[in-house]
């Protein structure tokens, strides 16, 4: 089996900071992307950061000179470094990895979340 688990969310004041994390477990043979997505009620799930063996991205504009992403590789987990938060930043946040998986080429798996509440 495999797990994806996510931890490190919170409540936080705007202009704080949280660092996310998420490590995958159990049949893995190679991870080829670790990724957050951020989901808030009423609206679609969308791609925040994004860790592959070449580097971190991250996609979301407005996150962008905010939020880092970082991986370590040796323990199949990837972080979220989340810095001068705003109320806007709040919703859930999933990690979702990718690549030789459970025994399967295609592996894709989400972790159940990690909430993110930052107030005013």
């Amino acid at each position: 089996q495999v797990r994806v688990v996510e931890s490190g969310g919170g409540l936080v004041q705007a202009g704080g900071s949280l660092r996310l994390s998420c490590t995958a477990s159990g049949r893995i043979s190679r991870i080829d992307a670790m990724s957050w997505y951020r989901q808030r009620p009423g609206e679609a799930r969308e791609l925040v950061a994004r860790a592959t063996n070449d580097g971190g991205v991250i996609n979301l504009n407005s996150a962008k000179g905010r939020f880092a992403v970082s991986r370590d590789n040796a323990k199949n987990t990837v972080y979220l470094q989340m810095n001068n938060l705003r109320v806007e930043d709040t919703g859930a946040y999933l990690c979702y990895a990718t690549g030789v998986i459970g025994g399967s080429v295609g592996g894709n798996y989400w972790g159940q979340g990690t909430q993110v509440t930052v107030s005013s």
